[in-house]
């Protein structure tokens, strides 16, 4: 059962908002096909559907995203190949929810003493603005939050943070025969980009990171040859770590120009404590069924864990293996699939103990 709703799902091109609702409204079927109180919620017209069994003081959310990134044709084909499922979305993150929602059905059958709230959202890959963070903003909180991102069954206690900027930067135009009577803005630009990897954020670490992560995105500067480049655009994600300040960031960055910087949008790092009692509970579970020891580590990404611990919630992103999700040969491994699906039961059954 569980390998045929993960192919349902691959099988659906959710790379669209309309994709992602469908393959919203196919896992809300599902739900309520076998008896689970599935409801539909839409936001911004990005559709997710809640389910909510047990009961109990404490309520556990179990999240995913079903949208993905683009893909070929053929990727949305699900393809098994010996011990290995492809297709977009495998990993990251369709057999995670797949694994959530059969978790759901088993344990409706079972007196758990703790609610679960599954959340199925669609537009993770595009910042989860409209759906998770609209759910935690709407009162759909609980005490703690396990999202399915692929981890390789290990457990992420950590995530960066986000600043995405641009910085433009004002040269002197002049004509391309004469570039020294003019100030050339890319060839200034390029100077910013080698101060900003040598500021001090730039090189610091933390437990789980050697460093943050500064990726330059886009550059846009220029219009003709014959012509000194009198503006330019550098535009940066920064994944900056959880011990730094995006404000510190900023400031740092500010000050190696006379450029302007433009934040278009930061979220905060997430932090989850090693000894905190959720993850105390599903650390054995996790050693019992891999039959090794716990990995706890930090994502270099961000999920929408983020939109919950800035409730002060607990969160993880814990889920089954798999690699090359957004590549061109995406898979993930079922036997994972069915492990994390046993853990997920195992983590919600001791509540009743």
């Amino acid at each position: 059962m569980l390998e045929n709703v993960l192919k349902d799902l691959i099988s659906i091109n959710s790379s669209t908002k309309e994709g992602a609702n469908r393959a919203i409204e196919y896992c809300h079927q599902w739900l309520s096909g076998h008896d689970l109180p599935s409801e539909l919620i839409e936001n911004n017209g990005y559709k997710m559907a809640v389910c909510e069994i047990g009961s109990g003081d404490q309520t556990v959310i179990f999240n995913g995203h079903v949208d993905v990134v683009s893909g070929k044709d053929e990727q949305f084909i699900p393809v098994e190949v010996r011990d290995k499922i492809y297709g977009r979305g495998a990993a990251d993150m369709k057999a995670g929810v797949a694994a959530m929602m059969c978790a759901a059905k088993e344990l409706h059958k079972k007196p758990i003493g703790v609610k679960i709230q599954l959340q199925i959202v669609s537009d993770e890959e595009i910042g989860g603005f409209n759906c998770s963070g609209y759910l935690a903003e709407q009162g759909y909180r609980g005490d703690f939050v396990i999202c399915s991102e692929p981890t390789q069954l290990g457990i992420a206690l950590e995530a960066k943070g986000v600043i995405r900027l641009d910085i433009e930067i004002e040269g002197d135009p002049a004509h391309g025969s004469r570039p020294w009577e003019g100030v050339n803005a890319i060839e200034k630009a390029f100077k910013v980009h080698q101060k900003l990897l040598k500021l001090p954020f730039a090189k610091e670490s933390s437990e789980f990171y050697p460093y943050p992560s500064i990726n330059l995105a886009k550059i846009d500067g220029g219009d003709v040859y014959n012509k000194v480049p009198e503006k330019c655009v550098i535009s940066y994600d920064i994944r900056y770590l959880p011990t730094q300040n995006h404000e510190d960031v900023i400031k740092q960055i500010e000050g190696i120009t006379d450029g302007e910087v433009i934040v278009n949008m930061f979220s905060k790092p997430l932090i989850t404590q090693r000894d905190n009692p959720f993850i105390l509970m599903l650390e054995p579970i996790v050693e019992k069924h891999t039959e090794s020891k716990a990995v706890f580590f930090g994502q270099h990404g961000s999920a929408d864990t983020v939109f919950f611990a800035n409730y002060g919630i607990p969160a993880i992103e814990f889920g089954p293996s798999g690699l090359n999700w957004h590549g061109n040969n995406e898979y993930v491994l079922p036997h994972s699939i069915h492990l994390y699906e046993k853990m997920l039961i195992d983590f919600a059954m001791r509540f009743s103990n």
